[in-house]
């Protein structure tokens, strides 16, 4: 009877782990590129989480109960490209020996959709934390939703990297406070301390106690050598058997650990070693295999988990089959929304708004659409960042999320609008819900860097941002956006609405609801507006920009008027003047740019014809990028300066904001 010498298996496992720390550094020196300083000081951690605890099946990445791993230190790349190759996932050797190389499935920093088993983009640091807990709260709200006491049909971990670079960025604050909040216990952050940054040491920037601040979060922390397999083993248990509070396993690890003149400094983060550190680093850990390659001996090691995956999705695929048969309604919602699917009579709940209604803030408009599809939409699920009653996102009738409580539906957010912006990437990556969130426009900077993400991901979040303009009156230059809406507009993938009427506004929310590749801004105002008999849905808005009020006559307008959102009554006001003046003045409304122009290039024409280059743009904000629509002949009215602390009638006789001076301008422009 042959016996396993534990000796053997241990040296096996090293170099099991060697194999990740050679790979990813000869592979960063191969496109002498990269940062191979993290993948070598996290080997152990790495290897220890796939092999013993993560649950995934490589044949099938896209699984809905698989644990999820984010790696929220993103520059450090390689590390989850080894491991997803090691493993068996879709990723063969030759696309990391082109690591960084145009057209690979390898690229700097992990991009969701390039490489299977990468979960979300990352790489701006601080990102992935919020992310994780984002995917930590969907899998609880749909665990809340789906789960019976015979079928845990959602039963899953996050686990996250996070860097020292990570916990520094103010949104990992934001978030962590969150989780604790939340008490998400199936979030776990590895804590990858290796107490160096690009400058040098952290001391030179950072004093805090992290065990500290983490268990003030109400989070359970433990603190471990990141280099014992043992202990990190141990504590992913401890993790794992502690549900009612999110952890974080403080492991202490050196940088580019096996580098013998480079370990353990800031010149291994993000420079190749160099041919002659790579043969010195090669020595010390006894590796004498080909540049880029993978010992045979070891691929089991790494397969073998891959294998428990399959057969535990092989159990889950069984056992949906179960809950099929005995929860017939709840598996049918569950298909559809982890489809993605929407109610084929979407558009027959929502509400419409009446003239004789008299006039309607925007935002407000905004909260009776949400409330009018919420009970057909349940995966629709989201907040406000603190301002709920004033940006109209309550479900009424609804729980709040809290700890104890994951059935509801309103999210509370507190006054974390970037954690909020990360968080709601994360959700909509786990599948299953479509979140929203709100703030005010002019805080829609906070949430910048996970919009952007959102855009490059093309994942379907949803922004509510009000107060849109300067016309919120007395809280001044400080709450009124200016620049916004340029800034907004200038991020590919992006659709940014700014209806002009409550109708609008309920298409707005329907296109955004049924665009799949990418997220949407629905900018809404403060002030009441006058509602549109003209803009009902299925009169115009949902082709992004119309025709609002057609000249007299077949022969074309003299003039046209473009405006969105508020402005647009100003225009009409204004084309009514000009028309009792015999100018034929044409109103179009352009509540989206971006739906706009993917039209046929007839229907752009019969809205804007190229044959009238008189044009005014109007409109509260920077005038940056109206001149594709009026051109250089052309006027914008908007704003070049900050805003002012005034009632809306001063703020819009100042700026010049009324239909007199837009008359003028169009006056002038035309000669007359």
């Amino acid at each position: 009877m042959n016996e396993t010498n534990p000796a053997d298996n241990a040296t096996l496992e090293e170099l099991a782990v060697n194999t990740i720390r050679v790979l990813s550094f000869e592979c960063v020196q191969k496109a002498n590129s990269g940062h191979p300083g993290l993948p070598m000081g996290c080997a152990d951690l790495a290897y220890t989480l796939f092999t013993s605890s993560l649950k995934f099946d490589p044949k099938a990445p896209g699984w809905p109960d698989r644990d999820r791993f984010v790696l929220s230190a993103g520059h450090g790349s390689m590390l989850i490209y080894s491991m997803l190759h090691l493993c068996g996932y879709d990723l063969p050797l030759e696309e990391l020996r082109n690591f960084r190389q145009w057209g690979s499935m390898t690229p700097g920093h992990p991009e969701y959709g390039d490489t299977p088993g990468i979960e979300t983009t990352t790489g701006p640091l601080g990102q992935g934390t919020a992310n994780a807990v984002g995917l930590a709260l969907a899998e609880s709200l749909l665990a809340a939703r789906f789960n019976t006491p015979e079928h845990k049909l959602v039963d899953h971990f996050t686990y996250a990297l996070v860097s020292d670079g990570d916990l520094m960025e103010g949104i990992s604050h934001e978030a962590a406070s969150l989780a604790g909040h939340l008490g998400l216990g199936k979030l776990v952050y590895l804590f990858d301390s290796n107490a160096i940054t690009i400058e040098g040491g952290t001391e030179l920037a950072s004093s805090e106690d992290t065990a500290k601040r983490f268990e003030s979060y109400g989070w359970q922390v433990q603190s471990i050598d990141g280099h014992d397999r043992q202990a990190i083993a141990e504590a992913l248990e401890a993790a794992r058997a502690e549900t009612a509070r999110p952890s974080i396993i403080i492991a202490t690890t050196t940088i580019g650990f096996g580098s013998p003149n480079k370990a353990g400094s800031s010149g291994v983060h993000g420079s190749p070693l160099g041919d002659e550190e790579c043969g010195l680093t090669r020595e010390a850990l006894g590796w004498n295999h080909p540049e880029c390659s993978v010992p045979d001996e070891v691929r089991p090691l790494f397969l073998e988990p891959g294998n428990r995956g399959g057969e535990k999705h092989a159990a889950w695929k069984q056992l949906l089959k179960d809950y099929r048969e005995k929860n017939p309604e709840l598996a049918a919602e569950w298909n559809r929304m982890q489809s993605g699917e929407l109610p084929s009579d979407l558009r027959e709940k929502l509400p419409v708004f009446e003239s004789s209604e008299g006039s309607i803030a925007t935002r407000a408009a905004s909260g009776k659409v949400i409330n009018a599809i919420a009970e057909a939409l349940p995966e629709l699920i989201g907040g406000s960042a603190d301002l709920a009653p004033s940006n109209n996102t309550m479900v009424k009738d609804q729980a709040s999320i809290e700890s104890a409580r994951m059935g509801g539906r309103n999210i509370h957010f507190g006054i974390r609008e970037h954690a909020m912006g990360a968080m709601m990437n994360g959700m909509v990556l786990h599948g299953g819900v479509r979140p929203y969130g709100g703030t005010f426009l002019v805080f829609s900077d906070y949430m910048r860097p996970s919009v952007r993400l959102a855009a490059l991901m093309r994942q379907p979040v949803i922004y509510i941002w009000t107060h849109d303009s300067i016309f919120l009156g007395e809280d001044g230059p400080t709450h009124q956006p200016v620049e916004h809406l340029a800034a907004l507009r200038a991020i590919p993938n992006l659709r940014v609405f700014r209806p002009a009427d409550a109708n609008e506004t309920a298409m707005a929310w329907a296109l955004s609801l049924e665009h799949g590749t990418g997220p949407s801004a629905i900018l809404l105002s403060r002030q009441g507006l006058p509602i549109y008999d003209d803009t009902r849905i299925g009169q115009g808005s949902e082709r992004g920009a119309y025709v609002l009020d057609r000249e007299e006559g077949d022969n074309g307008p003299d003039i046209i008027l473009l405006a969105s959102g508020s402005e647009v009554a100003t225009t009409r006001e204004a084309a009514g003047l000009l028309r009792e003046q015999g100018i034929q003045a044409r109103v179009v409304s352009m509540p989206c740019w971006e739906v706009f122009e993917t039209q046929a290039d007839d229907y752009r024409e019969s809205v804007l014809p190229r044959a009238v280059t008189a044009r005014v743009a109007v409109e509260a904000g920077s005038p940056f990028g109206w001149e594709r629509y009026v051109g250089t002949d052309g006027v914008v009215v908007g704003m070049n300066r900050f805003g002012a602390s005034a009632p809306i009638k001063a703020l819009a006789e100042n700026f010049g904001f009324t239909a007199e001076n837009v008359a003028a301008q169009a006056r002038t422009l035309l000669g007359s």
